[in-house]
């Protein structure tokens, strides 16, 4: 068997003291890890996306911007890593067939932005609708990825004018990252809406202000 050097062992031993790891908030995220399925490198992200199957063909798709804010609730947070998904406007997550990872779950409607130096990011989609069966309002669900942390998830993107959107289920969200209810705004050819996102807020285990 080869011998490692007493020296190379106490640079293997003090690697993870060197680099460290990224603190675990949020609580359990079952399938945010998908936030690094994507083929392009976290730092060459933009900040705005249009998903597949946006048209304007007979359709009027959706435009969704906001700032990402860090916990102070003022600063903007730059380089923050956002992924979306959401089904189609059948209800379902649609599948072309050839998908691996959390893409078998989620489909191919998803999407990744980096935040620019402003927090800014924005993206392109048509409006999901509810799952066939009724028992959600319609979403689009988020997960976010900031340096130092795992990546959490925060409220859904929803629909204020959803039906299924009742008083009770209003009552009844987290705001995990401020609330994440759309008013649309019809503009013509499409509609927009903004949401500020703030990281931490109402996310458990997040790292107190020094």
């Amino acid at each position: 068997m080869k011998k490692v050097p007493l020296i190379g062992l106490l640079a293997l031993l003090s690697v993870p003291l060197v680099f460290g790891q990224n603190k675990k908030v949020g609580g359990p995220c079952e399938g945010c890890e998908a936030i690094y399925e994507n083929k392009v490198p976290f730092e060459k992200l933009k900040s705005t996306v249009l998903l597949p199957d946006l048209t304007w063909e007979g359709k009027k798709p959706l435009g969704i911007n906001g700032t990402v804010y860090q916990a102070d609730g003022k600063t903007p947070a730059a380089g923050v890593i956002l992924y979306i998904y959401h089904t189609n406007e059948q209800g379902y997550y649609p599948k072309k067939g050839d998908e691996k990872g959390w893409a078998r779950r989620h489909g191919y409607l998803r999407g990744w932005m980096r935040t620019d130096e402003q927090g800014f990011y924005k993206f392109g989609t048509l409006r999901p609708a509810p799952y066939p069966d009724g028992s959600e309002p319609a979403h689009i669900h988020l997960v976010v990825k900031e340096p130092g942390l795992d990546e959490y998830y925060l409220d859904d993107f929803l629909f204020d004018d959803d039906p299924l959107l009742t008083p009770e289920k209003r009552r009844k969200l987290p705001n995990r990252g401020g609330s994440g209810i759309l008013v649309l705004q019809d503009v013509g050819n499409m509609y927009k809406a903004e949401r500020n996102i703030y990281l931490g807020r109402n996310i458990p285990n997040y790292p107190a202000k020094p």
